[in-house]
C-alpha cells in the first residue's frame, strides 16, 4: 500500500482519488491486469456518488498517469463502463523484490481485506446478501478520507489492535494519535483529529487514555476492534476514552469503610478488567490492572468490574469469589449453591453455619461437583446486573443465526442474555417486523441491519447503557425496536430520516408551522388587549393556543373519521363490483356452455360452439392465401390493375396448395395409418386442416418478408435513409469527428432503421389499397322519384275496373 500511494503521480491527489487506485489495484486480475467496473460500482467501494466519481475521480486517475483508463459512454457521453490497469502494479510484475510484484493468491487477500474494511454490501439474484464492511456504510463528504484513514490503520495494527502511534514530538492538543492519523494520511493534524473523531464515532477505533493509580494522565493508545476481534481478542470496552470521567461511587472507598462484620483492609480493584489480555504490556497498564500491589499472573480469566453496592472490598471478586477468613467466609454465595446469585449488600443472605442455619448443600459437595464439571468462576459465565441490586452469573447466549438479526441485535446482545427463549422469539418477531419496515423505506434494502442497529444504540446511549435496564425484555420490544416518529412521514425517526440520517423536512414544517401560529396568536392578542402586563398576556397566548391545539385535534378527529367513512365506502362499491363481476363471470360461462353445444355451421360436426377445429383451420386458411397473393402483388403488379393482381394471387395460391399437398404427403408418410384411424374418425381431417393451415401461415411470412425487401429498395425508402444518414452525423456529438467510427456507426443504424420504418409503412398503405378494391362496392337502391311510378301502375289484388261518371 504505500509503495502504491508513494508513487510520483499521486502527490497532490484527492483521497478519492488514492482510495481508487488502491480499489483498482485490489480488484486487478492476475492474468491481465485489466479491472472492468462501472463508474457506480467504483463510486460505491469509495462511498461516493456516480456523479462525482465520473467527473472527478476519473479524470484525476487519468491526470496521475498511475491508471490508464479506457471508458464506454452512456445516453449523455458521460463513462459508465470503466477498463482501468494499474501501471505501477502491473509493470513490477516479475521483478524480483519488488513490493508490487504481487502473486495471485496476494492479489486474493488484499481484495480479502478492502472487501472486510469498505465492501458496499451486495443483493444477489438468488436472495443472498453480503453485507456491508466496517465502514461501507459511510457516504457522502469526507467518506474517501475516513475509508482510506480506516485502511491505513488496519494494516498498521497489531493482532492485539493496537496501532502503533509516531514518534518525535506532537501537538499536545491534538495529540499523538490524531498526529499518527494526519501522518498516516498525509494532512494537518486538526483534520487528522477530525478524521480520527469521525471513526470513534461510528465505533471502528477506541482511542484510550490510560490514568495511574492517582487518576494522572497516563499514555493514549489507539485501538482497532476488528483486527482484535478477527485474532480472537476484545478490545477494552469498559476503558473510556479521555475525555470520559472515571466511575464516582456513591459511598465511601472500600480501604476507608468496612462492613459490620467486617475488619478494616486495604481495598483492591478486581485484578482484570472487561478486556481479553492483549499483551502484558496492556495489563501492566494502571487503568487496567490492580492497584499498585503484590504482582499477580497475567493470564486470568477476565470478568467486567464489579457493581459495588453496598461498600465491602470483597464485593464481586473474580475467580472463586472467596472472601477472606473470617467469620462470614460464606457470604459470597449463593443459598442454594444452583442459580449462582448472591446478595451482594445484605450480609445474612447465605445459609452459615456460624448462624446455626442449616445449609442446603455442605460447601464441600459443592465445590466437588464444581471440580467434577470442569466449571470455575468466571469461565463462559460473567457478572451481569440485574435491577441494580443482585450480581448473577449466567450462560452466555449467541445471537440468532440470521445474519442481519446478528447484526441488528448487536447493541444488545448483552441483553439478549438475560431474556428467556420465549422472549427471544418474540424479539425475533418483532426484530423482523422493523427490518421488513425498514427494507420498504430503505432505498437500499440491505442497509437495514445497520439502521436498527444505529437507532438500539441511540437508545441505549439515551438510556445511559444496559446496566440500567431493569426489564431487557420490555424495554427491547417497546422502545428499543420500535420507531418513534415525530411527524407523519413513515422515514421520520425522532425527527430525523431514517434512510439520509439528515433532520426530517417534514417535521421542520410541523415545527415552523407551530412557531407560526404562535407568533400570529401574539399579534393578535398585542391588537386586541394592547397593555397586558407580562404574565396575563403569556397566560392569554397560553389558553389562545390550547384552544387552537385543542381545535386542531377535534379537526384531525373529524378528518380521520371521513378517512374511516370514505375507505367503507369503497369497501361495499369493491363488494357490489366484486358481486357485479362473479355475476358476469356466471353469464359468460352459461354462454360459452350453451355454445359449446352448437353444432359447426360447415360440416355440422355435434358439440363444436358453431365452428369445429378443421373448418376453422380451413377458414383460417383460406384468409392466408388470400393475403398472400395481395403480399405477392404489392411489389410485382400494378395495384391499379385487377386482373394483373388476380394473375398473382391465383399463381400464389396454386403455389401454396402445392405446398400444403406435398406436406400432407409426407406427412402420410411418416404417420402409421392404423394408428391415424384409431385416433378417431375426425382425427384425419383435423391434421390435414392443421398442416394446411401451418404451411400457409409459413407462407404469408415468406411473402410479407420478400415485400419488406423490395419496398426497402423503393426511391421513398432510399430517400429517408439517406436523409436518417445526414442527420445524424448532424448531432453536435459528431461534428468534431464526422468520419470516425462511433459517428458512421451510428449514421449507419440510423439509416437502417429509418429504411426499415418506410418499407413498413408504405407495405401497410399498398396492402389497404388491395383490400379496398377488392371489396365490392355496395349498390345504391334508386331514387322514390323513379320508383313510385312504377309502383303505382301495378294493380291490387282483387282489384276490379269501374267506371266512373
Amino acid at each position: 500500500m504505500r509503495a502504491l500511494l508513494d508513487v510520483p503521480g499521486l502527490d497532490g491527489a484527492s483521497d478519492a482519488v488514492r482510495l481508487a487506485v488502491l480499489v483498482l489495484a485490489s480488484r486487478t486480475p492476475a492474468e491481465n491486469g485489466v479491472v472492468q467496473i462501472h463508474t457506480s460500482e467504483l463510486g460505491r467501494w469509495i462511498g461516493m456518488s456516480a456523479s462525482y466519481t465520473a467527473s472527478d475521480v476519473v479524470s484525476g486517475l487519468r491526470r496521475s498517469g498511475v491508471v490508464s483508463v479506457e471508458t464506454e459512454k452512456g445516453e449523455y457521453r458521460e463513462d459508465i463502463g470503466l477498463e482501468c490497469k494499474v501501471l505501477p502494479l502491473w509493470a513490477a510484475q516479475d521483478v524480483v523484490g519488488h513490493p508490487l510484484n504481487l502473486a495471485k493468491k496476494e492479489f486474493a487477500t488484499l481484495q480479502r481485506l478492502l472487501e472486510a474494511v469498505m465492501a458496499p454490501g451486495w443483493k444477489h439474484k438468488d436472495g443472498r446478501i453480503t453485507p456491508a464492511g466496517l465502514i461501507g456504510t459511510r457516504t457522502g463528504r469526507g467518506a474517501a478520507t475516513d475509508r482510506l484513514a480506516l485502511l491505513l490503520l488496519v494494516l498498521e495494527a497489531r493482532e492485539s489492535g493496537r496501532v502503533r502511534l509516531c514518534g518525535g514530538t506532537v501537538d499536545t492538543r491534538r495529540g499523538r494519535a490524531a498526529a499518527t492519523v494526519a501522518r498516516l494520511l498525509g494532512c494537518s493534524a486538526s483534520a487528522g483529529e477530525r478524521v480520527l473523531e469521525r471513526l470513534e464515532a461510528r465505533e471502528l477505533v477506541l482511542r484510550v487514555r490510560l490514568k495511574t493509580a492517582s487518576k494522572m494522565a497516563y499514555r493514549t493508545r489507539l485501538m482497532v476492534a476488528a483486527v482484535a476481534a478477527a485474532h480472537g481478542r476484545t478490545v477494552a470496552d469498559d476503558v473510556q476514552e479521555d475525555r470520559a470521567e472515571d466511575l464516582e461511587p456513591d459511598f465511601s472507598d472500600p480501604d476507608v469503610t468496612a462492613g459490620p462484620s467486617e475488619t478494616p483492609g486495604l481495598a483492591t480493584e478486581p485484578q482484570v478488567s472487561g478486556v481479553a489480555v492483549t499483551d502484558e504490556a496492556d495489563v501492566a497498564e494502571p487503568d487496567v490492572a490492580a492497584a499498585l500491589h503484590t504482582d499477580h499472573s497475567h493470564l486470568v480469566t477476565p470478568v467486567v468490574p464489579p457493581q459495588l453496592f453496598g461498600g465491602f472490598s470483597g464485593e464481586g471478586r473474580g475467580g472463586s469469589c472467596d472472601l477472606p477468613d473470617r467469620a462470614c467466609v460464606r457470604e459470597d454465595q449463593a443459598v442454594d449453591g444452583e442459580s449462582g446469585v448472591a446478595e451482594s449488600g445484605d450480609p445474612v443472605a447465605g445459609a452459615d453455619p456460624l448462624r446455626s442455619e442449616k445449609p442446603t448443600k455442605s460447601s464441600v459437595d459443592e465445590q466437588e461437583q464444581e471440580q467434577a464439571g470442569g466449571v470455575t468462576a468466571g469461565a463462559g459465565v460473567r457478572l451481569t446486573v440485574v435491577d441494580g441490586r443482585k450480581t448473577q452469573q449466567q450462560e452466555r447466549s449467541e445471537l440468532p443465526a440470521d445474519l442481519d438479526l446478528r447484526v441488528a441485535l448487536a447493541p444488545v446482545s448483552w441483553l439478549w442474555t438475560k431474556l428467556n427463549r420465549w422472549q427471544q422469539d418474540r424479539v425475533v418477531e418483532a426484530a423482523k417486523a422493523e427490518l421488513a419496515q425498514l427494507r420498504n423505506v430503505l432505498e437500499w434494502a440491505g442497509q437495514a441491519p445497520s439502521v436498527l442497529a444505529s437507532r438500539l444504540t441511540s437508545r441505549l446511549e439515551e438510556t445511559g447503557g444496559e446496566a440500567l435496564i431493569a426489564r431487557p425484555y420490555g424495554w427491547i420490544t417497546h422502545r428499543g425496536l420500535v420507531r418513534r416518529p415525530s411527524c407523519s412521514d413513515v422515514r421520520c425517526d425522532d425527527g430525523a430520516r431514517i434512510d439520509t440520517g439528515a433532520d426530517c423536512a417534514n417535521c421542520e414544517n410541523v415545527l415552523h408551522s407551530r412557531r407560526a401560529w404562535r407568533v400570529r396568536i401574539a399579534a393578535e392578542v398585542d391588537q386586541e388587549l394592547p397593555g397586558l402586563e407580562t404574565d396575563a398576556r403569556y397566560r392569554e397566548i397560553e389558553a389562545r393556543l390550547r384552544r387552537h391545539a385543542e381545535a386542531e385535534a377535534a379537526d384531525l378527529v373529524a378528518r380521520q373519521a371521513e378517512a374511516r367513512d370514505r375507505e367503507a365506502r369503497r369497501a361495499a362499491f369493491r363488494a357490489e363490483a366484486e358481486a357485479q363481476a362473479l355475476v358476469e363471470r356466471e353469464r359468460v360461462a352459461a354462454e360459452a356452455a350453451a355454445r359449446q353445444v352448437v353444432a359447426c355451421a360447415d360440416c355440422g360436426r355435434e358439440r363444436s360452439a358453431g365452428l369445429c377445429e378443421a373448418c376453422g383451420h380451413r377458414r383460417q386458411t383460406q384468409a392466408l392465401i388470400a393475403e398472400a397473393g395481395l403480399l405477392a402483388a404489392i411489389w410485382s403488379a400494378d395495384p391499379a390493375d385487377q386482373n394483373v393482381v388476380a394473375a398473382v394471387a391465383a399463381e400464389v395460391r396454386t403455389a401454396i396448395e402445392t405446398g400444403i399437398a406435398s406436406g400432407w404427403a409426407e406427412f402420410l408418410q411418416i404417420t402409421d395409418p392404423a394408428a391415424l384411424e384409431a385416433a378417431g374418425p375426425d382425427a384425419a381431417r383435423d391434421a390435414a386442416a392443421h398442416n394446411a393451415f401451418l404451411v400457409a401461415e409459413s407462407a404469408v411470412a415468406q411473402y410479407r418478408h420478400e415485400a419488406l425487401v423490395m419496398l426497402g429498395r423503393s426511391e421513398d425508402a432510399q430517400a429517408e435513409a439517406r436523409k436518417a444518414y445526414a442527420t445524424e452525423l448532424a448531432k453536435p456529438w459528431f461534428r468534431a469527428l464526422p468520419d470516425s467510427d462511433d459517428a458512421l456507426r451510428a449514421a449507419t443504424e440510423a439509416a437502417v432503421q429509418a429504411q426499415t420504418r418506410t418499407a413498413e409503412h408504405l407495405l401497410a398503405v399498398r396492402l389497404e389499397q388491395l383490400h379496398t378494391r377488392a371489396r365490392p362496392e355496395p349498390v345504391r337502391p334508386e331514387p322514390w322519384s323513379q320508383r313510385l311510378p312504377e309502383f303505382a301502375a301495378r294493380p291490387l289484388h282483387d282489384e276490379t275496373p269501374e267506371v266512373i261518371a
